[in-house]
């Protein structure tokens, strides 16, 4: 029972020394002070940043929640939000709530090599010994790491060899503890070189190697003297006692016994010491808060004489501040409603124009449906069965337009309306196109266009399903419009970004020049002049794409060349932003 009193007193030294309660990482937390100045956008961000510099972690706690209640999308900022959370968490003993913390943190954080530490550190502390050894393993991997500032390889080391100590995995806490035992001696680290000397002794005590255990622990005891901490010398001052009462040597067990009381007293003196310390330094803070009262007392008086002077000065700068704002205001007004009447007439502009343009090519379908109906009435008298077929084809390829064009204008008006439904989710890419595409089989038959998807099973985007299927159909009908017969439409993917697909739709079509590539990719509200009078369109189909893709957080580019056909690239993001509701 005595031996195991001993073990059991060295195993939770490493994890509850006064040594470790007053490391500072001063190295640490001056790296994170730099790498995160710039983190000032976001004022509960601010705050939690401060507090965490200056250890005071209930508020550090209470501003990154806050910042991450609000939802920000900002990565980076999350990050340190989360760590700044998950750090506090760790020093308050809410282990579990902490390492939840710490999993939400993104690879490309700045410290992210260290958080195997605390996580082992943590898994240490719950006895979690197996779990902890993975994690410190890892740290020793990553010790070069620029993340890594202010962590040891002795100190990783020594926790390994606890771990094994704790598991009874003797050879291997042999390996780790007398390995570090040079690193300390030479680093003159008196503390470390205790709670080591202590694990050893007790990991050959646990196995009944006596002989190799006592030096050891007499090897602490020995340097205790050299630390001014009273609760480390009444530690291996009681271990002493157990093992010299172990041996039958009474005397001595008594000596060491009476050694660890003084101490333990010293202790008590000690922390009465610190109480009446603090008593007298709020009597102190007290009496200087008297003071303080009194001078606020008299500033008072005088502040009153003051008042009288100057209120009547205050009044008149007040007065000439109302006459400015108010002429300002005015001035300011004015142009707003300006601003409002030129949005206004652009808007009206934009208006005309597309209902000019629609009212034209719907008119010029429908008289393009009466010829060409004409023509099949008098087909059917003459019987001639190919220029029916080749009206019937003319008739079906107008209506297809002049539906798609009432469809555009549809969408573009609830859009603009702010009526249509969206929702962003994760979807399959290859059947949204497959989708879309099989209702173009019979044009791009008709055509003999020689259409492929490439696009992989396996490729997911988040994106609204309805805008996608618009945007597709869009793209498509004018690759398919613009290529000629016997040419050929390509479907395919390309991921150069981390964080966004880009799906290619590659045509061999007429192509276009770099004035109008330009002009087709600026952010405007203004139609499109039509290039090619034998198409039905106004430009309304492109501007709608540009704009849902604007709305689905996707980028949009083009690549052409005359004669050489075009190349339409749409980037869709991979997955849900981290902080999106």
């Amino acid at each position: 029972m005595l031996r195991k009193i001993v073990i059991i007193i060295f195993c939770l030294y490493p994890l509850i020394s006064p040594a470790q309660k007053k490391q500072k990482l001063s190295s640490f937390f001056k790296a994170v002070e730099l790498r995160s100045s710039d983190l000032i956008s976001t004022e509960n961000l601010r705050q939690a940043r401060i507090y965490f510099l200056q250890k005071v972690w209930d508020s550090t706690l209470i501003y990154a929640s806050k910042y991450i209640n609000a939802n920000e999308l900002n990565k980076r900022n999350n990050d340190y939000a989360y760590f700044f959370k998950a750090y506090s968490l760790r020093k308050k003993k809410l282990f579990e709530q902490s390492k939840k913390e710490f999993h939400k943190i993104s690879e490309t954080f700045d410290f992210y090599d260290k958080l195997s530490v605390y996580m082992g550190g943590i898994a240490l502390e719950q006895r979690r010994f197996t779990r902890a050894i993975y994690h410190f393993e890892r740290a020793l991997k990553n010790i070069q790491s620029e993340a890594m500032i202010g962590v040891k390889v002795a100190t990783l080391e020594n926790n390994i060899g606890l771990c094994y100590l704790h598991l009874e995995q003797y050879d291997l806490a042999d390996k780790y503890l007398l390995r570090i035992i040079k690193k300390l001696e030479a680093a003159k680290d008196t503390l470390k070189l205790i709670g080591t000397y202590g694990n050893i002794a007790t990991m050959y005590y646990d196995q009944n190697l006596d002989e190799k255990a006592i030096p050891y622990f007499k090897a602490a005891y020995d340097l205790s003297k050299y630390v001014h901490d009273f609760d480390l010398r009444r530690k291996t001052a009681k271990n002493m006692s157990i093992v010299e009462e172990n041996k039958k040597n009474y005397i001595k067990a008594l000596l060491y016994r009476k050694e660890y009381e003084q101490w333990k007293d010293s202790l008590n003196d000690q922390n009465r010491i610190y109480e009446t310390a603090q008593l007298e330094k709020k009597i102190a803070v007290k009496q200087k808060q008297n003071e303080v009262d009194r001078l606020e007392a008299d500033n008072k008086v005088k502040a009153a004489q003051n008042k009288v002077f100057l209120y009547s000065g205050a009044l008149l700068f007040v007065l000439l501040i109302i006459v400015f704002t108010s002429y300002k205001g005015k001035v300011k007004r004015n142009k707003i409603i300006t601003a409002q009447k030129e949005d206004l007439d652009a808007l009206n502009a934009t208006k005309d124009k597309l209902f000019s343009i629609v009212s034209h090519d719907l008119r010029s379908s429908v008289n393009a449906i009466k010829r060409s109906n004409a023509k099949l009435l008098g087909n059917l008298d003459t019987q001639n069965k190919n220029e029916i077929t080749q009206n019937l084809q003319q008739n079906s390829s107008i209506v297809n337009a002049a539906y798609g064009l009432l469809d555009n204008l549809l969408n573009w008006a609830l859009m603009q309306t702010k009526q249509s439904y969206f929702e962003m989710t994760e979807l399959s890419l290859f059947r949204i196109t497959e989708h879309v595409a099989y209702n173009y089989q019979p044009i791009l038959q008709e055509k003999k266009i020689a259409y492929t998807n490439s696009i992989s099973r396996k490729t997911e985007i988040f994106a609204d399903q309805e805008t996608i299927k618009i945007i597709l159909r869009n793209l498509l009908d004018n690759a398919i419009k613009f290529t000629k017969e016997n040419g050929s439409i390509h479907l395919y993917t390309e991921e150069k970004e981390e964080t966004y697909v880009t799906l290619i739709i590659e045509d061999s079509g007429i192509g276009m020049d770099n004035a109008t590539q330009k002009e087709l990719l600026k952010n405007t509200q203004l139609l499109s002049k039509k290039k090619h009078e034998d198409t039905i369109g106004t430009g309304l189909g492109l501007h709608l794409v540009k704009s849902m893709i604007a709305k689905n957080e996707g980028k949009f580019n083009i690549e052409s060349e005359v004669g050489k056909g075009t190349k339409i690239s749409i980037s869709f993001l991979k997955q849900k932003p981290n902080g999106a509701s």
